[in-house]
């Protein structure tokens, strides 16, 4: 009986101090998140942002292409953008312009599409403006379109629900933006003949 206290006694120890040599060894890899991350700024509970309401801070990561010589890297990586948000997020930017009051944004896999209301005496100076906005948001190989012919911002809305692999949703956005085009340069005649 005190063979078999002592045996498990003995078996704990060792099994608790492989644990512990374990857990030691994990903390002072150079590696620790994903094999091919250093220094990222979360791993000082000091400095972490626990809460992600700060957006003053700003963020660092250094990434190596393969901390293993030879190792192949993994396309994991590889990030989408929520068009809902940058739609969202330049509508708001548009609506601090001076004199644009309802703009409606549609993000697609490529484009931009701006319809906004003014009632700018400089329509030009007001249509750079929010072409500029929505330039501060997207990559630069997007195609923005805008234009303050409201009456194209039902257009807009109906392909809301599509994404880039509806049906003829290509070919719609086209003509859209054909249409926004031309209402512009219409437009501009009017104003220019007045």
């Amino acid at each position: 009986m005190k063979k078999m206290i002592m045996f498990i006694g003995i078996s704990s120890m060792v099994a608790l101090t492989g644990c512990q040599a374990a857990d030691h060894s994990a903390k002072g890899d150079i590696y620790p998140e994903s094999g091919n991350t250093v220094n990222v700024n979360d791993q000082r509970t000091d400095i972490y942002n626990t809460s992600q309401q700060n957006s003053e801070d700003f963020g660092y990561v250094r990434h190596q292409k393969s901390p293993i010589y030879g190792e192949k890297v993994s396309n994991e990586h590889y990030a989408a953008i929520n068009r809902e948000k940058v739609a969202d997020i330049i509508g708001k930017y548009c609506t601090e312009l001076p004199n644009v009051d309802d703009v409606s944004t549609l993000v697609t896999d490529n484009e931009v599409l701006i319809v906004y209301n003014t009632d700018s005496d400089n329509r030009e100076s007001t249509a750079t403006q929010v072409q500029k906005m929505a330039e501060s948001v997207v990559p630069g190989w997007f195609d923005i379109y805008t234009t303050d012919n409201t009456n194209l911002r039902k257009e807009i809305e109906s392909y809301s629900t599509m994404d880039a692999d509806s049906e003829h949703t290509h070919y719609g956005i086209d003509q859209l933006t054909s249409q926004m085009k031309k209402a512009d340069i219409n437009k501009s005649e009017k104003m220019s003949n007045k």
